[in-house]
C-alpha cells in the first residue's frame, strides 16, 4: 500500500471499487511509474509517415487503442528529452498522457470530424485537448479555447502557435459566464474540469499531498456550477463532454447527476462502451467511462458525454464588450497581402477565414467566432498573418507554422548543428544567402525552424523570443 495516501481517500476508493481484487489491484498500480505517451499532430504530418520518420532513430509505438494518432512510446536513446527533440519543436507531436486523449475521442464519437463545428474547450491549458480538437476539424469550423488562470494562457498559445493551429480564439474567464453570455451557441463543448487530481498520482506523486475530503467537495460544488453553465452554452442537439483526471464519485457521476435534476428533459446520457475495443470494462451502468489506473495501465479518467435534447431556460446577464479594434481588409490591402505572400513564399490563402486589419497587422479570422466578437471578450482571435512595414511585409511565425505545408518557395534547408544554433537564437553562416533577398523559411529534415531574412553571408535569426531554448543540444 502507498504509504503517502491519505486514510480518508483510501477508504473512499475502498467503498468506491466493487471487489477486493479491483481494490488490490488500484493500490499496486498507485505504485507503478506511468508509461509514456505521445500524440501525433496530424495537421503536419500523417500519423504513418511519423512512424516511418522516428522508427529508425530507435523510437518504439504501442498503439493507444482509443486514439488512432496516439501512441505509448519507448525510446533506445532517452538521452534527449522529448520536449527537445526536433519533431516536438517542429510540432509534430504533442506529448499527452494516454487517458486524457480520452474525452476528445468521446466528443466526436458522437460529432463527425472534418466538419465546421464551433467548439468549446472550457477549461483548455496547457492545450493538449484543444489541439487534439483541432486535429478532427482539420482547419474547418473554430474553436474557443477558454483558461481561468492568466498565467497559463501564454503557454496554450505557445502549444497552437508549435502546432499550426489558426482556427481559436483565446478567452480567460472563470467557465460559469458561457451559459450567461454566449447561450446555446456551440454544437459541441469539452469541459475537462478542474479537479482534486486523484488519478494522477504515478505521474506527479506530490499530487495527493493537500488531498482532504472537504476540499473535494469544495470542488464538486464548482464543478456542479461550470457543468450547468456549459449545458446553458451548448445548442440543442449538441454534445458536451464532462471529464476530470479524478477517481471519486463526488467529481463524477454525482456532478453529472447534479445536471439531470436540474434539467431531467433535456439531457441525454450517450453511452460510451463501445468508444473503443474493452472500453466495456471501465463502463459504469449509466454509460460513463470510469477509468482506473489499472484498467488500461494509465492515469485515471472519467469521462461522460451527454446530448442536449432540447432548449432550457438561461440566465439574462447586462454586458459591454469593446469592439474589437480590426476591420476588415481592404481590396488594395487585400491584393497587397496576397502579392506578397505569392511572391516571396508561393502561397495562396484561401477563403474561408476573413481578413482583419489592425494598424500595421494583418490577421485571419474563422468565420464562425466573427459573430461572436461583440458577445465576449477575446484575449486573441484567430491567426496572425503577417505585420507591414513601410512596403515590406513579415511574415510571423505562427503562420509559417500553420502554412509550411503550401510554402514551397524560398525554403532553407539547414543542418542539425545550424538548427541547434537557430534554436539557440542565433544567426546562421550562409555564404549563399543574397543581400536583400527578403525572408525565407527554415527547415531541418523537412520540419518548420522558423523564419529568418537573408543579408550577405547569413541567414538573420527572427526565431520569436519566447521560443529560444539557450542549452539545446540536437543529436
Amino acid at each position: 500500500m502507498p504509504d503517502t495516501l491519505p486514510l480518508d481517500f483510501i477508504e473512499l476508493m475502498h467503498r468506491s471499487l466493487p471487489d477486493e481484487q479491483m481494490y488490490e489491484s488500484f493500490l499496486a498500480f498507485s505504485d507503478k511509474p506511468l508509461r509514456r505517451s505521445i500524440r501525433v499532430n496530424t495537421l503536419k504530418i500523417s500519423t504513418a509517415e511519423f512512424i516511418h520518420r522516428m522508427q529508425p532513430q530507435g523510437w518504439h509505438f504501442t498503439a493507444i487503442p482509443w486514439c488512432p494518432d496516439g501512441f505509448w512510446l519507448e525510446r533506445d536513446d532517452d538521452c534527449t528529452a522529448l520536449g527537445n527533440t526536433l519533431e516536438h519543436l517542429g510540432g509534430l507531436f504533442y506529448i499527452q498522457e494516454a487517458s486524457s486523449m480520452l474525452p476528445v475521442t468521446a466528443l466526436f464519437h458522437y460529432l463527425s470530424s472534418r466538419a465546421p463545428y464551433l467548439i468549446l474547450d472550457a477549461a483548455a491549458a496547457p492545450g493538449s485537448k484543444t489541439t487534439q480538437i483541432a486535429t478532427h476539424l482539420d482547419h474547418l469550423g473554430a474553436i474557443v479555447a477558454n483558461e481561468f488562470s492568466a498565467s497559463r494562457i501564454k503557454g496554450l498559445f505557445s502549444n497552437l502557435q508549435r502546432c499550426g493551429i489558426g482556427n481559436v480564439a483565446l478567452t480567460n474567464y472563470n467557465a460559469d459566464v458561457f451559459g450567461k453570455w454566449l447561450p446555446e451557441t456551440f454544437d459541441g463543448i469539452l469541459l475537462d474540469a478542474p479537479c482534486s487530481g486523484e488519478g494522477t498520482m504515478r505521474k506527479d506523486p506530490k499530487a495527493m499531498d493537500n488531498w482532504s475530503l472537504s476540499h473535494v467537495q469544495d470542488i464538486a460544488s464548482l464543478q456542479a456550477s461550470l457543468i450547468e453553465s456549459v449545458f446553458q452554452a451548448l445548442k440543442p442537439g449538441g454534445i458536451l463532454i464532462y471529464s476530470t483526471c479524478t477517481l471519486n464519485h463526488l467529481e463524477n457521476q454525482d456532478v453529472v447527476a447534479s445536471l439531470q435534476e436540474l434539467y431531467p428533459d433535456a439531457v441525454e446520457l450517450l453511452p460510451l462502451g463501445a468508444l473503443f475495443e474493452e472500453a466495456n470494462k471501465a463502463e459504469t451502468a449509466e454509460g460513463f467511462l470510469h477509468v482506473w489506473p489499472q484498467l488500461y495501465d494509465c492515469e485515471g479518467f472519467f469521462i461522460a458525454a451527454l446530448k442536449k435534447t432540447k432548449s432550457v431556460p438561461t440566465p439574462t446577464v447586462a454586458k459591454k464588450v469593446k469592439a474589437l479594434p480590426f476591420t476588415p481588409a481592404t481590396t488594395k490591402q487585400q491584393q497587397l497581402l496576397k502579392s506578397y505572400l505569392k511572391g516571396q513564399f508561393s502561397l495562396t490563402i484561401d477563403n474561408s477565414s476573413i481578413l482583419m486589419v489592425r494598424e500595421h497587422e494583418y490577421w485571419l479570422f474563422p468565420e464562425p467566432l466573427l459573430a461572436l466578437t461583440g458577445e465576449i471578450r477575446f484575449d486573441r482571435i484567430g491567426l496572425k498573418v503577417a505585420e507591414q512595414f513601410k512596403k515590406e511585409f513579415r511574415l510571423t511565425h505562427e503562420a509559417a507554422s500553420h502554412f509550411m505545408p503550401q510554402i514551397t518557395k524560398n525554403k532553407v534547408e539547414l543542418s542539425l548543428v545550424q538548427a541547434q544554433q537557430y534554436f539557440q537564437g542565433k544567426d546562421i553562416p550562409y555564404p549563399d544567402a543574397q543581400q536583400g533577398a527578403g525572408e525565407v523559411i527554415l527547415t531541418c529534415g523537412q520540419i518548420l525552424l522558423g523564419l529568418g531574412k537573408q543579408l550577405k553571408g547569413k541567414i538573420k535569426n527572427r526565431l520569436p523570443r519566447d521560443l529560444v531554448r539557450d542549452n539545446i543540444a540536437f543529436k
